[in-house]
């Protein structure tokens, strides 16, 4: 069953569904050797980690099929990859996506914002008009044809229009061809038990940011409420960029990293990079 299948057959199963956010090789195969199923590609995280900007609609889109590209080649689990607005209008959201399935997509995330357009937990936020949307989201899925890809439709009107509008957005997508309905940014746990009540049947999305406007929690919490698919974006970032900061504070502090407490190891870490792999395959053909 190829990747893009497999996501489909854990939408349709029981329980909800958490998503590690990723933003390289490195931080997608850990995620798939801690033993996730599928993985989300953090635009927030590709824009700090490739570009050391913020997610501010610098990134362009080669820059993010590129890097979803050398994820997808890096673990043999389910990709969701962040395309923003689609870098354009229903023309440019074909382009897009026909690259992001060549890239190995297994879904895609597609939101309404008005380009150049912000992490959703930022202020300042303008939407396009829900018919433009709806239109993108008609060529996202004409553009997958025959493939399978999941596509998950994003609103951000919550904080330009209101939660009533978002909820009423979402049904519009979800008749234009959407498979999941993420509705961004609700500000309370009440919000989000509004989102639930309003939908019956369609999968939804919830996306939890550490300090966002969004209350975090817990993957049980959100099932409970009746979500499907849960997404921590930036978690893993956040706490790499933390560990990195410790670890450089001590180096110029002590000009050693003697005494600096690390539980990884280089023995560790080959593992993580699967050296032992291509120690075998390097045996195999050189003699």
């Amino acid at each position: 069953m190829n990747r893009t299948k497999r996501l489909r057959k854990m939408i349709e199963g029981r329980g909800i569904i958490v998503l590690p956010g990723i933003y390289d090789c490195l931080s997608a195969k850990i995620a798939e050797k801690t033993g996730f199923e599928a993985v989300f590609t953090s635009g927030f995280g590709i824009s700090a980690s490739k570009l050391g900007l913020p997610d501010y609609g610098l990134i362009t889109a080669s820059e993010m099929i590129e890097s979803v590209q050398k994820i997808t080649d890096s673990v043999d689990i389910p990709v969701v990859a962040d395309i923003d607005t689609g870098y354009g209008n229903p023309l440019n959201v074909i382009r897009t996506v026909e690259q992001i399935i060549s890239a190995g997509a297994s879904g895609i995330i597609l939101e309404d914002q008005l380009w150049p357009k912000k992490c959703g937990h930022m202020e300042g936020k303008k939407v396009i008009t829900s018919a433009e949307h709806a239109e993108k989201i008609k060529a996202a899925r004409e553009a997958a044809g025959k493939e399978d890809l999941l596509i998950i439709a994003r609103t951000d009107c919550r904080a330009e229009l209101g939660l009533d509008e978002a909820i009423r957005r979402g049904h519009e997508y979800e008749q234009a061809g959407a498979d999941v309905i993420f509705i961004e940014a609700p500000q309370s746990a009440q919000e989000l038990r509004k989102i639930v009540n309003s939908f019956a049947g369609t999968p939804l999305f919830a996306n939890m940011v550490e300090g966002g406007k969004t209350p975090i929690l817990t993957a049980d919490e959100l099932e409970d409420l009746g979500f499907k698919i849960v997404v921590y974006p930036v978690t893993g970032l956040f706490a790499a960029a933390n560990a990195i900061g410790s670890c450089f504070n001590f180096l110029k502090e002590n000009r050693t990293t003697i005494g600096f407490e690390n539980n990884l190891s280089f023995s560790d870490f080959q593992k993580i990079i699967d050296l032992q792999k291509y120690s075998k395959l390097e045996k195999k053909y050189i003699s």
